[in-house]
């Protein structure tokens, strides 16, 4: 690793942690994480303006983001020691289509997984048909949540529909089953166990 890098990558850690460590950014919320995007840095500067140090600290926060996947990381770090075009050419396309990879192994590992539902199997599925950056990101980001909330409503439908639960565990699953996709979530994890009766 050349010494530059190590520098790099100290200061794209730290910068977020000195930020929060102001008394106005400690008092409030934490501010969103910025992105990089094909056009702009996180300041707002086009990739096709941005400095060389500029454009390593954008890879560099990339790779330090722990949502980042192995084909990102790879990427990345291939981006890094190549020249400044590679590093914008990272930015602009390479990055969504690293990202579209280990979109779809997530994808992947959550068919192969046997608690998967009907109704996550058959979204995600239709993602990896449509195949696109922005299908596979769109399932993991949304359609998967939806997709399950479709799944849990049928599984309390079945707890419903056996004749021998308790008047309690009945009421609490009516309550449920129309609620949003986190409470029909923590129903099945957690709420059903603590019924009494």
């Amino acid at each position: 690793m050349r010494p530059t890098r190590g520098a790099l990558i100290v200061a794209a850690v730290l910068t977020p942690a000195l930020l929060l460590a102001t008394p106005a950014l400690a008092a409030g919320a934490a501010p969103a994480a910025p992105a990089v995007t094909a056009t702009a840095g996180t300041d707002g500067t086009p990739v096709d303006e941005m400095s060389e140090d500029d454009l390593r600290i954008a890879i560099l926060r990339i790779i330090a983001d722990e949502d980042s996947g192995r084909g990102v990381v790879r990427e990345a770090n291939e981006a890094l020691d190549g020249t400044v075009e590679d590093m914008r050419e990272f930015l602009k396309t390479g990055y969504r289509l690293a990202q579209a990879e280990d979109d779809r192994v997530a994808i992947a590992r959550i068919l192969a997984d046997p608690d998967s539902g009907r109704g996550v199997k058959r979204e995600a599925g239709k993602a990896l048909d449509v195949n696109t950056p922005e299908a596979l990101r769109a399932f993991l980001e949304t359609g998967y949540r939806l997709a399950q909330a479709e799944d849990d409503r049928v599984a309390i439908a079945r707890i419903l529909a056996d004749p021998t639960i308790s008047d309690a565990l009945r009421a609490a699953a009516e309550d449920a089953i129309d609620g949003t996709p986190e409470e029909l979530r923590y129903f099945l994890e957690v709420g059903r166990y603590e019924v009494d009766g």
